[in-house]
């Protein structure tokens, strides 16, 4: 079942990966059309232009920090050995859904089966944390029962 993790984990460092050059690119886009923008004779609509742009590339600043610490918190995270009980890097499979403890990355198919990989902080990564295979617990009025901690 490491395996199983393996894909997880380089799933999760993928689309962590494509924040961070998505990000770069947009802030390299911005930055060449601000060098590439000439004053006009309209000085105020040169100047609104440039503002714009200095703000999305703050925008995208701030997107590639948040990227950069869920790769900071990924690299935390070990998938090695075995656990009995849920923490970060383990894989939950509850009679609703099959989670990855790691980062808040949304929906991954793997070997044809959807997992979902959420953060150890967000409500259901809380309630994942520190269960075993049998326990139940209850969120948002839907109850859930852990079959599995891989």
């Amino acid at each position: 079942m490491s395996d199983l993790k393996q894909l997880l984990f380089q799933q999760c460092l993928n689309f962590v990966q494509n924040r961070i050059n998505n990000a770069g690119q947009a802030i390299q886009s911005a930055q060449q059309a601000s060098n590439d923008d000439t004053k006009s004779s309209a000085g105020d609509k040169y100047e609104t232009s440039r503002e714009m742009m200095q703000q999305e590339t703050n925008r995208n600043m701030a997107q590639l920090t948040e990227a950069n610490k869920l790769l900071v918190a990924l690299n935390r995270i070990s998938i090695n050995g075995l656990t009995t009980h849920a923490e970060a890097g383990s894989v939950v499979i509850t009679n609703d859904g099959r989670f990855f403890l790691a980062i808040s990355a949304g929906s991954i198919v793997v070997n044809d089966e959807t997992y979902f990989a959420v953060s150890p902080a967000s409500p259901i990564g809380l309630k994942l944390k520190g269960q075993k295979a049998g326990n139940e617990f209850t969120l948002n009025g839907k109850k859930y029962t852990v079959k599995e901690v891989i």
